[in-house]
């Protein structure tokens, strides 16, 4: 499992490009019938890979967990952002299709994911925080949480957003996970630009052509840097750091938090005309 240690918003200013990517940005998170773990020190969030393509993959503890298996004391979301698989939770079986999201709470003792078509492989993207309280695994088809339209095309942000575990939905202990589409000839996201000190949040950008990239934005609103983003990357956003982005073309991206609350709305927004 990869390490990503904590960092504070004065090391940004003087990070050069490989700096910051190597700090923040998550470049190869799926490899073929691989699972890829990648554990920040920000809220000790892990985010995961799985890809499997010939065979199933078992979620297994890695050794710095110091426990017998992934989730005993921890809970996670799931999005696949492949062709169909399936995520099997202690016997039961849970398709999953692009963009379907799965919960998995504290306690469960073996997960293991199947791809239905090798030619088309799933690819299951894990984000995982500690949790003190059992919540039970639930499935959430595509398109079938809380789905919010915000922005708008004259401002090129026009995008839904989908809430699959929130307050109002899928319970869990600390975990807040959705995913976002923008519309077509949209590019923007999350601007006007916030923070929330109070969770760490990641996104994972997909359905986004090979040809093209995101060029997100992080740091504090007066110090800006960018991450420039492929297909199926994850970038790292601590509690201190925007997070938003333009891209060449639309796409949409899996946002998931974990801190302090769960209230989706506890930010702190900033104006563009504030930003430097």
């Amino acid at each position: 499992m990869e390490q990503r240690y904590a960092t504070s918003p004065d090391q940004v200013p003087t990070m050069t490009t490989t700096q910051a990517r190597d700090r923040y940005l998550v470049e190869d998170l799926f490899q073929a019938d691989q699972i890829k773990l990648v554990y920040t020190h920000h809220d000790r969030i892990v985010l995961g890979g799985v890809m499997p393509v010939t065979q199933p993959l078992t979620l297994t503890a890695p050794p710095e967990f110091r426990s017998a298996t992934f989730f005993d004391h921890r809970e996670a979301g799931i999005v696949n952002v492949g062709g169909t698989g399936t995520a099997t939770v202690d016997g039961e079986i849970y398709p999953l299709p692009h963009g379907g999201c799965l919960y998995v709470g504290r306690g469960a003792a073996d997960v293991t994911f199947t791809t239905v078509d090798p030619v088309e492989p799933a690819k299951f993207y894990v984000f995982s925080a500690p949790a003190h309280t059992a919540f039970p695994t639930v499935l959430v088809p595509p398109g079938e949480g809380t789905v919010r339209e915000l922005g708008d095309q004259l401002t090129s942000n026009r995008r839904s957003l989908n809430q699959y575990i929130h307050t109002d939905g899928v319970q869990s202990c600390q975990v807040v996970m959705g995913v976002t589409t923008l519309h077509p000839g949209n590019m923007w996201n999350t601007m006007p630009a916030h923070t929330h000190d109070r969770r760490t949040e990641c996104y994972l950008y997909f359905d986004l052509p090979a040809d093209a990239r995101v060029f997100h934005l992080f740091g504090q609103p007066s110090e800006t840097r960018h991450l420039v983003v492929g297909d199926s990357q994850a970038v790292i956003s601590p509690s201190w750091s925007i997070h938003s982005g333009v891209g060449t073309a639309a796409y949409s991206f899996v946002w998931a938090m974990a801190g302090e609350n769960k209230l989706f709305d506890d930010m702190d927004g900033f104006p563009v005309t504030a930003m430097k």
